[in-house]
This record gives structure tokens, C-alpha cells and sequence, in this order.
């Protein structure tokens, strides 16, 4: 009986690591399909990312690969004038300069509500600074600018956050934190290619190269590592020559490497929490649910954010930029190289000599030098110089009707690129050509906005999934002081809270407007003063909040009351003899009368503590 029952067992196993190298094999065929129906995508994100570079002869020819053109004639120049790198670098200054601020905004004037938006944003901040995601932000952009899409992964972090225990062998546990991420498009394979929006996929594959070893300490899985090159994202196997350049972008060899293979799939009727597999060397390493509830009521979802730069109708990736520039980029450079080859011609001159007069291999080797006596044979006619005649005015025409369609195709105007434009001399003028950058970058300032707020709603649904019962997180508050805040998942409902919609001003822009808002008295009270509050919040815009020190101390007394809040609804808290009783009872009962407390399913065990707390605060104010 024992024999027939691990004969049964020896069966299942062999039945599931066939279906596991089934289920592998198809994942890997799934991904092999969707790179060639990429291809010729990706081949224009090389084009661009070599003209960017400065490598700008080269083109994607007939085969789809990306090759470099040779000279028609020895003689040639293929100088390089790069006007594309200055322009995008324009573009995303302008872009960093206006990365908008994560703030959420109360569904209601409730003071539940007021506290979720303020832990919201709190929790927000201090993950911003705790994964520097402006940093994440910044490689998103360059990303995005030059291939036309960028993606951020949003992902709970297991070992991140602070450590809070030891488990049994003594290994450190930590409390978790959100960790976001920027990927290229190179590792991004949609199932379909004609849809405009992210959750319009079914499916989607993130495909990472990563070492054998990476794999083994991962997942606990000994794979066969092999050697590959490639250029960005992932990479493909050689045959052990690794090739200089690829269209001029120099590629990488990765040694014992392995594709890393993450499938993921969105929730249907046969799997309601989705699918996440994950494929290295052909061997399956994890199969289950999609770990993350980040979408709307809970549900489960891609755990990707997409940012556009220039989004095209029925398509999925969108378009740079560089895709535009790139004809008016090689115009110009012809132009140029030409205008170089007649002024060449023009100061070394073209003789014209009568066949076997001179020694022709003699002045073709050292040309005409100062002095040369020339010796041509008696009875023959003395070389001559051709006469080239001047550069035609076509050269200087043409060449400044391309530098225009620079800035007309890329939206970035001469007040960008220049300090000073020698062309616009008046305010008015100058005014207008900032708001003409600013309209031709709307849409992909916008489709950044959306995409930072999406991460922002990720972070809070995260945060609500994995914080559990009790959370500690210490904030800085806008009065300066240090506060610490208990909470748990509940207190996070992101369904009740908005994000706050943000202005496209510049810093600058937002100084110059305080300034005209004081000058016309909107800022100051009846009698002409300006508030302690309102100095504080226009010495902070202008980065002096250090300098104001002579804060009301109310505020620091409403903060104290408010912390007490969140503490009785668990204990009795005492009353200290400096606490400005008349501000704590007012706190006190403004939440007693709120609908928070309303809602409360133990409101009756929350009115004692609390009465029992004002009553104290009011015989101390008597006494």
C-alpha cells in the first residue's frame, strides 16, 4: 500500500514538471512571437537613440536592421551637426523643471476626510524622499523623450522600510515599503500593439537579463546561463563574436546570463486574481495570482504605469520627437557638408592640367606649397586654377529655413536653447514665446501628470494592502514639527480622496504671482497686515521657510490635540498642565461632533474617554 501511494506521488511530480516545462516553453514561444511583431518598433527606438547620440549615418534598411551607410564618393564629408541632442536636452530641462507634486485633496470637509489626505499625502512624501523617486522620474523621461514611452514598475518591496523583528534563524524582517522603478520600453512586450492605453492589454511581458546566479538566489532554480549581447533591456544569445557597434550604439556582452520572462496576465472568469509566471532557461519559476491589488476597488492589475511623450492614434508606444527631427537633421547635415565642400573647393582650388604636362602623382601628393616651383613640359599649356565661381545664396537660405524647422517640428523656440534670443526684443514678445513652449509641451506634461498620479494611487492602494493593523510613520508637517503617525490599512481608503490638480507654472512663474497678489492687497487682512500664516506660506514658496521662526504656538497646541485624537480612540490619555485647554476642547469636541465618529461602530466606548479627557481639560482651565 505504501509502494502504490509514493508511486502515485512519483506520478504527480513527473505530471507537473511536464506541465511546468509545457507551460514554460509556451511563455517562451509567446515572448519570441511578440519580439518580432516589435521589431520594427524597435528598430526606430535604435535610430533615434543613435541619432541622439551623434552617429547620424546610419538608416534601417530593407532587412529591418538598423545599418550604416557608406559614402557615395571617398572624397566626402560626413561631419556631424547635431541640433537633436540640444533640442531634446531642451525639452527635458523644461520637463524636470515642472514634475508635478504629489498632494491629495479631502473628498469632503469631514475630519475623517481631512486626516486621510493628510496621511495620503504624508505617506505620499515620505516615500517620494525614501526611493528618490525623482531620480525615477528623471531616467522615465529621457526614456520617453527618446523613444517616445517610458514605464514605471510599482512593487511592494519585502525587505524595504525599516527592520522591525528577527525571525527564527535570526534573519532581519522588515516592514516593507513601496518601491517604483523606471523601464526602458526595450523590455516591454504588449500582447497587442494597436491599442493606446495600458489597460487595454490583456497581458503584458517585462523580460530582464539577469545572471544564472540571480536566478539561483531568487528563486531557488539552477538554470543554464549562456553568453549574450545586446544593447538595452534584454539581450540575445551569440555565437561568441560580440560586434563592435550595432548602428553605431556600442553593444555588451553579458557572461552566464539568462532572460528573465515575467508574464502577466489580467484577471478573467478562470482566474479572478489574474496570472503572474515567470520563465528563466526554460524552466518555470513561479506560477499564481497577481501579487498587488492596485487598481480600483481592490482588484488586482499590471503593476506598470506608461508616460507618453507624443502619443499616436493606434498605437501602443508612442512617438519622440527625434522620429520628426531625423529628415530635417540629415537635410541639414548635407547642407552643411556641402556648403564645407565649396568653400574646400574654393581655398585649395581645382587645377586644370593638360595631359602629360606635369607629373600629376607629384602635385596631387603635395598640392600647391607656397614657393613649389612648378615644372610642366615645354610647348604645353601652364595649369590653371578652375574658377568655382562664390557659394551660391541657396546654401545660407536653406540652412536657415532647416534651423527654423528645428524649432517649429520640436516646440522648442529660440528663448529655450538661447539665453538671449537676438531676435525677439520686446516683453510682449517674449511672454509670448513662453506660452507657445508651453502649449506645444501640454500634451506630454499631461500625459506626465497622469502618470504620476497613477503611481501615487498605486503606492496608497500598496500601502493599504500590505501596512496590516499597525503602522508607524514619521511625517513633517507643514508647521516644521516632527509628527508621528499610527495607522493602519483602513485609514487609507484612496476611494474617498482625490488628487490635487496641478498648475503647469513654473517656480518662477508661481514667485512672480505672490509678488502680484501682494502688490494688489489680496494677501493682507482689512487693516493691511499680513497674517503669520500667510508669511510663512510665502516665505516657504520663495525657499525661505527656515527664516520664519515667530509661528503661532497655536498651531503646534492644535497639532498636539489632534495626535490625542487618533491615541483615545485606543486609550485614555492624561493632560499636561501647558496644553491651552480652550484649544484642546475645541479639537476635542469638533471631532465628537464629526461624522467620523458618527460612523464608529464603538462611538460609545470613544464618548467616554473623551468626555472624561475634556472634563479634565476644563477643571484645569478653571483652576
Amino acid at each position: 500500500m505504501l509502494e502504490n501511494k509514493d508511486e502515485l506521488e512519483k506520478e504527480r511530480e513527473r505530471a507537473k514538471e511536464i506541465a511546468d516545462a509545457k507551460l514554460a516553453e509556451e511563455i517562451t514561444q509567446d515572448f519570441l512571437r511578440r519580439r518580432e511583431e516589435r521589431r520594427s518598433v524597435e528598430n526606430g527606438w535604435l535610430l533615434n537613440m543613435n541619432f541622439l547620440s551623434g552617429n547620424q549615418y546610419c538608416d534601417v534598411s530593407p532587412f529591418g536592421e538598423v545599418v550604416e551607410e557608406d559614402k557615395r564618393f571617398y572624397w566626402q564629408s560626413r561631419r556631424v551637426f547635431n541640433h537633436i541632442a540640444p533640442t531634446v536636452d531642451s525639452r527635458i530641462a523644461k520637463l524636470e523643471r515642472r514634475k508635478p507634486e504629489l498632494r491629495v485633496r479631502a473628498f469632503s470637509d469631514e475630519d475623517g476626510d481631512l486626516m486621510a489626505a493628510k496621511l495620503a499625502t504624508g505617506v505620499l512624501k515620505y516615500v517620494q524622499e525614501r526611493i528618490y523617486l525623482a531620480d525615477t522620474v528623471s531616467r522615465a523621461i529621457v526614456w520617453s523623450e527618446t523613444c517616445g514611452s517610458a514605464f514605471y514598475k510599482v512593487v511592494w518591496n519585502e525587505k524595504g522600510g525599516r527592520q522591525v523583528a528577527v525571525d527564527e534563524q535570526n534573519n532581519p524582517v522588515y516592514e516593507g515599503e513601496a518601491q517604483v522603478t523606471a523601464v526602458s520600453p526595450f523590455e516591454i512586450f504588449p500582447d497587442r500593439l494597436d491599442v493606446e492605453d495600458l489597460k487595454d492589454v490583456r497581458s503584458l511581458i517585462h523580460v530582464q537579463t539577469v545572471s544564472a546566479d540571480y536566478v539561483l538566489e531568487k528563486f531557488g532554480v539552477l538554470v543554464q546561463g549562456t553568453d549574450l549581447v545586446g544593447t538595452f533591456g534584454y539581450s540575445e544569445p551569440t555565437s561568441g563574436k560580440l560586434p563592435a557597434q550595432h548602428g553605431g550604439m556600442h553593444k555588451t556582452m553579458i557572461h552566464n546570463g539568462v532572460l528573465l520572462l515575467e508574464r502577466y496576465t489580467r484577471p478573467s472568469k478562470e482566474a479572478p486574481d489574474g496570472k503572474l509566471e515567470i520563465v528563466a532557461g526554460g524552466k518555470l519559476l513561479y506560477q499564481g495570482g497577481l501579487p498587488f491589488a492596485n487598481e480600483e476597488r481592490g482588484t488586482k492589475g499590471l503593476p506598470f504605469v506608461k508616460q507618453d511623450s507624443i502619443r499616436l492614434p493606434g498605437a501602443f508606444f508612442a512617438g519622440s520627437v527625434i522620429d520628426r527631427l531625423i529628415p530635417v537633421q540629415r537635410a541639414y547635415n548635407a547642407v552643411r557638408n556641402r556648403k564645407h565642400e565649396f568653400l574646400n573647393r574654393l581655398s585649395m582650388g581645382v587645377l586644370t592640367v593638360e595631359d602629360g604636362s606635369v607629373d600629376v602623382d607629384e602635385l596631387s601628393d603635395e598640392g600647391l606649397l607656397p614657393g613649389k616651383v612648378l615644372v610642366y613640359r615645354q610647348g604645353g599649356k601652364a595649369p590653371e586654377m578652375l574658377d568655382c565661381g562664390n557659394i551660391p545664396s541657396e546654401f545660407k537660405d536653406e540652412e536657415e529655413w532647416l534651423e527654423n524647422e528645428f524649432s517649429l517640428i520640436s516646440g522648442v523656440s529660440e528663448l529655450s536653447k538661447d539665453s538671449t534670443p537676438v531676435r525677439v526684443t520686446s516683453a510682449t514678445g517674449l511672454q509670448l514665446l513662453l506660452a507657445q513652449d508651453e502649449s506645444r509641451l501640454s500634451a506630454t506634461t499631461t500625459s506626465m501628470d497622469r502618470a504620476l498620479k497613477e503611481i501615487g494611487r498605486q503606492i496608497l492602494r500598496l500601502y493599504r494592502q500590505f501596512a496590516g493593523s499597525a503602522r508607524m510613520m514619521t511625517l513633517t508637517g507643514e508647521n516644521k514639527k516632527v509628527e508621528t503617525y499610527y495607522f493602519n490599512a483602513s485609514t487609507l481608503s484612496v476611494s474617498d480622496i482625490q488628487f490635487e490638480s496641478q498648475e503647469s507654472a513654473s517656480p518662477e512663474e508661481k514667485r512672480a504671482t505672490l509678488l502680484q497678489l501682494y502688490e494688489a492687497g489680496l494677501l493682507t487682512d482689512e487693516n493691511g497686515k499680513v497674517s503669520k500664516e500667510n508669511k510663512h506660506r510665502i516665505l516657504e514658496a520663495f525657499g525661505f521657510g527656515g527664516y520664519e521662526n515667530a509661528r503661532d504656538i497655536s498651531s503646534l497646541h492644535i497639532a498636539k490635540a489632534l495626535e490625542e485624537n487618533l491615541t483615545l480612540r485606543q486609550e485614555d490619555v492624561g493632560v499636561d498642565e501647558y496644553d491651552d485647554h480652550a484649544l484642546h476642547i475645541v479639537e476635542h469636541t469638533r471631532f465628537l461632533l464629526s461624522a467620523e465618529f458618527k460612523r464608529a461602530k464603538n462611538k460609545e466606548e470613544w464618548k467616554k474617554r473623551f468626555l472624561a479627557h475634556i472634563g479634565e481639560h476644563k477643571a484645569k482651565q478653571n483652576n
